[in-house]
């Protein structure tokens, strides 16, 4: 059995447009937003407008909230940018949402899927966890970060 594979992509410093040829370039079928609170003050990426955009694109959205980084530890993180503890607080978190997990593979499994959150370096952003503990538990395969600003 071959595992579906995984893009994931970060918006920070990406205009929008790019953003949006980077993932239809790439094939994305559907964006898994990790982002506890789907807001942000980048024009373009919050939850309704991205959605949209999205959607002109032929790509589709959805907000799985249960995976983004509790505000406690995304607070903690904007002051020391500590990511070894936001690591192992995050993964604590991650080891609670099972379903949201088997949700997401679910989804992986019947399209192609892009996990997205703000950080540009996928190595220093929680979606990198959620593609690893997915990896671990042998629900997808490769994972390919998607770089938007090499353009």
């Amino acid at each position: 059995m071959t595992l579906p594979s995984l893009w994931t992509i970060g918006y920070e410093d990406a205009d929008l447009y790019v953003f949006l040829d980077t993932l239809r370039e790439a094939g994305v079928e559907l964006v898994i937003d990790t982002r506890e609170r789907a807001q942000s003050r980048r024009k373009g990426y919050s939850k309704t407008a991205l959605g949209l955009a999205l959607q002109e694109q032929g790509v589709r959205y959805h907000h799985l909230r249960a995976l983004g980084t509790p505000p406690a530890l995304r607070k903690t993180y904007r002051l020391d940018r500590d990511f070894a503890a936001l690591k192992a607080g995050y993964t604590l978190h991650l080891a609670t949402q099972g379903q949201a997990l088997e949700e997401l593979a679910g989804l992986a499994s019947q399209s192609r899927v892009a996990l997205l959150c703000y950080e540009a370096n996928a190595g220093e952003c929680h979606r990198s966890l959620i593609a690893r503990r997915l990896q671990e538990l042998q629900l997808v395969g490769e994972v390919h970060n998607l770089d938007v600003t090499r353009r």
